[in-house]
């Protein structure tokens, strides 16, 4: 019953998340620490101390990784490919859904983001490589959709 509470307020978070980053285009610290500190909960809940320490480790490796991305992404293009709060997110989101989940999260998340862009376009909003989508909640419906498939499917 109180993973179901925890799954709720994940996504009354993604909600926030997703306002937030579509109308200021940041995702504040306050919300990646508060859906961080829910994802170490959860894992300390279900698998007690060891597995809250290996959830916190698994979250920061995938923070360290998109950031290191994020730094070799400005270096080729010199322009900002993936935001930092997005980073922090994903390093968040690692907490949730595991390195074993990262994979579907970003297909969700890429595929999401490509279904939106693809209606903007047929809407006539004209994209270029400098066009700047929020990824935020992308990322959110990613996660959403990856600790729910973890939790009651079958997957990741």
């Amino acid at each position: 019953m109180f993973i179901i509470i925890l799954f709720g307020l994940l996504c009354l978070l993604g909600l926030v998340l997703a306002w937030i980053d579509i109308r200021y285009g940041i995702i504040p610290d306050w919300l990646n620490l508060t859906i961080a500190g829910l994802g170490l909960s959860k894992a300390v809940i279900v698998g007690g101390f060891p597995a809250g320490l290996e959830a916190a480790c698994e979250g920061a490796a995938i923070g360290a990784i998109f950031w290191l991305l994020r730094r070799l992404y400005f270096a080729f293009r010199q322009i900002q490919g993936l935001g930092l709060g997005d980073v922090k997110f994903l390093a968040a989101a690692g907490i949730w859904s595991g390195i074993e989940g990262l994979p579907m999260l970003m297909l969700v998340a890429a595929l999401t983001a490509l279904a939106c862009a693809g209606l903007m376009q047929l809407a006539g909003r004209q994209l270029t490589g400098q066009t700047s989508i929020s990824f935020g909640p992308f990322l959110a419906i990613g996660l959403l959709f990856t600790s729910a498939l973890q939790q009651y499917g079958s997957c990741c």
